[in-house]
Formats: C-alpha cells, structure tokens, sequence
C-alpha cells in the first residue's frame, strides 16, 4: 500500500470521526475549557509535527 493512499485513509477516517456527535460535543466541551483548550492545542502540535518526522523517514528529505 503506497504512502498516499495511507494518508487518504487516515485522513478519511478523520474527516468520519469529527462528523460523530459524540466526537463534537468533546471538541465543544474542550473549546469551553481554556486549560483543555490550550492542552488539545499542544498535543496537536505534537502530533503534526510527529507524522512530519514519520513522513521524512518513509519519503526522504528530497521529493523528486
């Protein structure tokens, strides 16, 4: 399975999630709560940046 199709799914299945009612009213409540807020901010952060450093180990550093 190539790369891209990875991220397809994994992108899908997020785009599924965040559509589920009880997946939102969890962001409306940590929306509410600015320490939760500002945690869910890091931990994003994280994460992204993370998958950056999963990416450039499966790709490389130079895309043709």
């Amino acid at each position: 399975m190539s790369a891209i199709r990875i991220a397809v799914t994994v992108v899908g299945a997020a785009v599924t999630m965040a559509r589920h009612p009880v997946v939102r009213a969890g962001i409306i409540a940590v929306a509410a709560n600015p320490k939760a807020r500002e945690t869910a901010i890091n931990v994003t952060r994280t994460a992204a940046y993370n998958a950056g450093v999963i990416a450039r180990h499966i790709v490389g550093r130079r895309l043709p």
